[in-house]
């Protein structure tokens, strides 16, 4: 294990990076992914579930016409992602379709 260290220890050196030591807490595979968006006790994106009754309240299901209930072949997405800074406010949403969905969520 020691030449392991010693190896990355070198190859940090060598590419002007410090080399990580005993004391360095892990670092997580996303610990700078989407840094500074607010996270709950979970880690996971903090959001407002007012905000998305408040969508639904004011833009019916492209499908059904409806405010509540199931709005089938549809999803509610963030214009500008939650993971990309964007706000989780009624203003960010829309009604999506889920292939459009489908594609989008590979792109971001």
């Amino acid at each position: 294990m020691g030449l392991v260290v010693a190896l990355i220890a070198n190859a940090a050196t060598a590419k002007g990076h410090s080399a990580p030591t005993a004391a360095d807490p892990p670092s997580h595979p996303h610990a700078n992914y989407a840094a500074g968006v607010p996270r709950d006790a979970h880690g996971r994106i903090a959001r407002d579930p007012r905000a998305r009754n408040e969508f639904r309240r004011t833009h019916p299901c492209p499908g059904t016409g409806k405010t509540s209930g199931p709005c089938r072949g549809y999803v509610i997405d963030h214009v500008q992602p939650l993971k990309r800074g964007g706000p989780d406010t009624p203003g960010n949403m829309q009604w999506q379709s889920r292939t459009e969905a489908r594609i989008k969520d590979r792109s971001e």
